[in-house]
């Protein structure tokens, strides 16, 4: 019974461990995107700053873009996302559901900000990082389904649009360039940003000819 208590602390504190070296490699990752640039910030680089070995990188992140991936993964929780999903998805009425998806797109994005600078530098100049920007999109895309196909089966979807063409609307005016212009660029406060997106969205999406 001892020698199991023993194996099971060991175990507990190396799992601590490697979180702790996670959490470390990400933070100087972080610093050194922001001060010099995602293109020109080595794996050696962020090794020697983080203190840890180039192998426990490779090992945690298979590379810069992974790393990258982990930062962007981390800016809002999958458990925040999956509530608020779940609640849209439980929602009565075709105008929650976009309220949902508004809030959604609020969050991450409030959630981004901060870091909304570095993600759209590498963009610009990293192709890899193209790729994983393209492969979110991709994901947010089809997570929109659920609210586009529910709206097509309880009749309320708007007769200018075929479900395709809908999940494209959703998809582009929740995207980030749109939050990225207003609330960035433009100083609208977010709850102006999430309130006009819900208003778009219920008013581009449903079918008010039911109402």
């Amino acid at each position: 019974m001892s020698k199991m208590k023993k194996r099971s602390y060991k175990s507990v504190g190396r799992n601590a461990q490697a979180a702790q070296t996670k959490e470390r490699i990400l933070i100087s990752a972080k610093n050194l995107f922001e001060s010099e640039g995602f293109e020109y910030v080595t794996i050696e680089k962020i090794a020697q700053v983080a203190s840890v070995s180039i192998p426990t990188i490779y090992s945690l992140f298979q590379s810069k873009r992974g790393i990258l991936r982990a930062l962007m993964d981390e800016v809002f929780p999958k458990d925040q996302f999956d509530i608020l999903v779940e609640k849209s998805n439980k929602a009565s009425s075709p105008k929650e559901r976009l309220l949902y998806s508004a809030k959604i797109a609020r969050q991450i994005y409030d959630a981004e900000k901060a870091q909304m600078d570095v993600f759209r530098g590498a963009a610009f100049l990293a192709p890899e990082f193209k790729k994983l920007e393209k492969e979110r999109e991709m994901r947010r895309y089809t997570r929109q389904e659920v609210t586009i196909t529910a709206m097509a089966k309880e009749k309320s979807l708007s007769k200018n649009f075929s479900i395709n063409k809908a999940r494209d609307v959703l998809w582009a005016f929740t995207g980030r360039d749109i939050y990225r212009m207003l609330v960035v660029e433009q100083g609208w406060t977010a709850e102006e940003y999430e309130q006009w997106l819900a208003q778009l969205l219920a008013k581009t999406l449903i079918d008010h000819t039911i109402e």
